[in-house]
C-alpha cells in the first residue's frame, strides 16, 4: 500500500516536470551520436558518469558544449568535470586535464533547467566528432523512504531521475545503467527496455531522442551504508620548518541516512548488531597520508581506544570506532590529529617556500556540509599566495602561538558541499627568511641566561628587612592579630563543644529519664562555660587595642555575641525540658514549649558556623 502510495505521489509531479522541457531552445549544429550513462548509487554519493559522443552537422566550427541539469539535480551538485577522450575501448586515453566548465543561461531555456557550459580546447568543426565524459557527484539527492525507521529496520531510498538523457542536442542513441548495492530492490519504474541483471538495472537502449526530451523513472531500493555527513569540518595544517607538518581535524558529524525511531536497545544491538542495527554504522575509516605519525583520536571525554591504525610505503589507514553506534539523526564529534614529514609536502621554486598537500577529508565517503582548511605558516611568513583547483572562499588570520611576537600567519579556506573528488591537491606559497628559524632558540637561551642572572643577584643581594622599620613591625603586629584571632576561634569552639554535651544531656534525658544525671551534666558545662568566658576576656581585649584589628574585628565581636545568644537559649531549653520532666509532663507539650527556642537556636547556630569559617580562612 504504501508503494502504491508513493507512485500516486511521485509520478504526475515527475511528469508535469517534464511536460515544462518542451523542445523550445535547440542547438541544432550538434547532435549526440551515442549517450551512454552509468550511474552509482552503491553509496550515500551519486556519482554520473557520461560518455558523449558529439558530432557537428553544421558549418560552423564549435567551441563549447552545453550540459543541463533539471533544478532538482542541480542544487545538490558538489562536483563537475569534462575531459576529452580519444580511441575507444581499452584503447581509449584522455589527458585527465578537466575542461572549462561555468554556469550560464542562454535564451529560451526553460527556467527548471541548469545549463553548464564546457570550453572545448580547439573548435569541433563541421563533420568532426569528439567523445567528451563527463562526471556529475550529487549529495542529498537521495531520499529515505520511509523517513523513520526503527532500530531494527533496513534504509530504504528513493532515488529519481530521467531515462531520457536530458539535453539541449538531440540524441541518435542512449542506455542508461544504474550500480544498486545489492539486487534487494523494493520497486522500480518498469519502462520499454528496462532490465535488471543482478545488482544492475538498466534502461535503454532508446534511438532518435528530441532534445529537452524527459522519461521520469523511479528506484526504491536497500541501501545499509554509512550515511556520514560532515556538517561542519575544521582541518588545521600547521607548519614547522624544525621537519614537522601537523594536521589537526575537528569533525562534527551526524548520520543523515533515515531518521531512528522508537527506543534504542544495546542489547539487542550488541547480539543481533546486522539484524537490529543494520541502518547504523559503527566504524570509519580514514585514509592518511605515508609516513603518518603521532596519530590520536580523541573526542569532548578524552582519547578513545577504539581505533586500529596499519599501514604501509604507500599509505596508512586509521579505522576510527565512535563510543557509540550512529543511527539516523544521531550526532557526534570528535578531532583526530598526526604528524606529517615536512620534506614530502615542502618544496622551493623561484626563490619562494609552497605546501602542496591535499585538500579535503581523508575519511572514505564523507560528505562535508562546510570544510574550513586552516593552513598556519611559521612566524615572519610573507608574500603568501594560494592555487587551488576549484573556486573557494580565502581569507587571512593570525594565529598566536608559544615563542612567538606579532603571531603566525593563518591562511584559511572555506568551501561548502565537499565530496572526495574534491581531495586534489592545492598549494600554498610564501617567503620565509631561514634566519627567523633562529629566533626561538634564541629567546629559549636568552631566557635562560637572564634567569641565571637574577638567580646570581638575588643569592649575592642582602633583601632582608630591618627589624627596626615600620613594615616589619607591622607584619609582626599582623601575625600576632592572626595568631589572637586563632586562640578566639579554638575557644568559640570549645564552647561550642560545651553545647553539644548539653544537647546530648537532653537526648540522654528523654531515653533514660534520669533527672538527676542531666542536672549533672548542667552544672558541669556551666562550669566549663564560665571559664572559658574568663579566657576570651584578655584577646578580646587585646584585638580592640590593635589597629591591624580593626577590619577584623566587628566579625570577631558579632562572632561572640552569637556564641552568647545562642548559650543564653540553650539554658532557656534545656531548664524547660527538665521542668516538663519534673512535672511530668507530656512529650508533645514539652516539644510544644521549646519550638520556638529551637527555631533561634538552629539560627544563631548557622550564623555561628559561618562567622567561624570567616575567622578560620583569616
Amino acid at each position: 500500500m504504501k508503494r502504491d502510495m508513493m507512485r500516486s505521489n511521485l509520478f504526475p509531479l515527475l511528469f508535469a516536470f517534464a511536460f515544462l522541457f518542451s523542445p523550445v531552445f535547440s542547438a541544432s549544429d550538434l547532435i549526440l551520436a551515442k549517450v551512454d550513462r552509468r550511474i552509482d548509487l552503491t553509496s550515500q554519493i551519486v556519482r554520473i558518469a557520461t560518455s558523449l559522443k558529439v558530432e557537428n552537422t553544421g558549418s560552423d566550427v564549435v567551441s563549447e558544449i552545453l550540459l543541463s541539469f533539471p533544478e532538482n539535480h542541480a542544487k545538490h551538485l558538489a562536483y563537475l568535470k569534462a575531459i576529452v577522450s580519444e580511441g575507444k575501448g581499452k584503447a581509449k586515453t584522455s589527458s585527465g586535464v578537466g575542461l572549462p566548465v561555468k554556469a550560464v543561461q542562454p535564451n529560451d531555456v526553460p527556467p527548471a533547467l541548469t545549463i553548464y557550459s564546457v570550453s572545448l580546447p580547439k573548435g569541433l568543426g563541421k563533420e568532426h566528432s569528439l567523445t567528451l565524459d563527463v562526471l556529475a557527484v550529487f549529495t542529498h539527492i537521495l531520499q529515505p523512504f520511509p523517513e523513520k525507521i526503527n532500530q531494527g529496520d533496513v534504509q530504504l531510498l528513493l532515488f529519481q531521475e530521467s531515462a531520457h538523457y536530458l539535453s539541449p542536442y538531440a540524441v541518435k542513441a542512449q542506455s542508461l545503467t544504474l550500480k544498486l548495492p545489492d539486487a534487494r530492490i523494493e520497486s522500480y519504474s518498469k519502462l520499454e527496455n528496462a532490465k535488471l541483471q543482478g545488482s544492475e538495472l538498466k534502461y535503454g537502449p532508446y534511438e532518435n531522442i528530441p532534445p529537452f526530451s524527459y522519461l521520469p523513472i523511479v528506484i526504491h531500493y536497500e541501501n545499509n551504508l554509512p550515511f556520514a555527513v560532515a556538517k561542519e569540518l575544521v582541518r588545521e595544517i600547521e607548519i614547522s620548518h624544525w621537519g614537522n607538518v601537523q594536521i589537526t581535524e575537528h569533525y562534527d558529524i551526524i548520520h543523515a541516512g533515515a531518521q531512528s525511531k522508537g527506543e534504542f536497545s544495546r542489547l539487542d544491538y550488541q547480539t543481533r548488531p546486522y539484524l537490529r542495527g543494520a541502518s547504523a554504522f559503527r566504524r570509519l575509516v580514514a585514509k592518511l597520508p605515508p609516513r603518518a605519525h603521532s596519530v590520536y583520536y580523541r573526542d569532548e571525554i578524552g582519547n578513545i581506544s577504539t581505533s586500529s591504525l596499519w599501514g604501509d610505503s604507500k599509505k596508512t589507514e586509521l579505522e576510527i570506532e565512535p563510543r557509540y553506534p550512529m543511527f539516523g539523526g544521531w550526532k557526534t564529534t570528535f578531532t583526530i590529529g598526526y604528524g606529517l614529514p615536512l620534506q614530502d609536502f615542502l618544496f622551493g621554486l623561484d626563490g619562494k617556500r609552497f605546501l602542496n598537500i591535499s585538500f579535503g577529508a581523508p575519511i572514505y565517503e564523507l560528505v562535508i556540509d562546510t570544510l574550513f582548511v586552516k593552513v598556519v605558516l611559521p612566524e615572519g611568513s610573507k608574500d603568501i599566495s594560494v592555487s587551488a583547483p576549484f573556486p573557494v572562499k580565502e581569507w587571512q588570520e593570525t594565529k598566536i602561538s608559544h615563542l612567538d611576537i606579532v603571531g603566525r600567519p593563518v591562511v584559511v579556506l572555506e568551501k561548502n558541499n565537499v565530496v572526495p573528488e574534491h581531495n586534489e591537491h592545492f598549494q600554498v606559497y610564501y617567503k620565509f627568511n631561514s634566519l627567523s628559524m633562529l629566533r626561538e632558540p634564541f629567546m629559549l637561551i636568552s631566557g635562560f641566561f637572564f634567569l641565571f642572572i637574577a638567580c646570581i643577584v638575588y643569592s649575592h643581594a642582602d633583601i632582608s628587612i630591618s627589624k627596626s622599620s615600620a613594615s616589619y613591625l607591622a607584619k609582626l603586629q599582623w601575625d600576632e592579630v592572626q595568631a589572637t584571632t586563632q586562640l578566639i576561634h579554638g575557644i568559640i569552639s570549645r564552647c561550642l563543644t560545651a553545647h553539644d554535651k548539653l544537647e546530648a544531656s537532653l537526648h540522654d534525658l528523654s531515653r533514660t529519664g534520669d533527672v538527676q544525671a542531666c542536672k549533672a551534666t548542667r552544672k558541669s558545662v556551666d562550669s566549663s562555660l564560665k571559664e572559658l568566658s574568663k579566657e576570651l576576656k584578655q584577646p578580646l581585649t587585646f584585638l580592640q587595642s590593635c589597629p591591624q584589628a580593626a577590619q577584623i574585628l566587628p566579625k570577631v565581636e558579632e562572632l561572640v555575641t552569637k556564641e552568647r545568644e545562642l548559650q543564653e537559649k540553650l539554658v532557656v531549653k534545656h531548664t524547660t525540658v527538665v521542668d516538663g520532666y519534673e512535672k511530668k509532663s507530656s512529650g508533645r507539650e514539652i516539644e510544644n514549649r521549646i519550638a520556638s527556642y529551637q527555631q533561634k537556636i538552629t539560627a544563631l547556630r548557622r550564623e555561628v558556623d559561618d562567622l567561624m569559617d570567616f575567622i578560620d580562612e583569616i
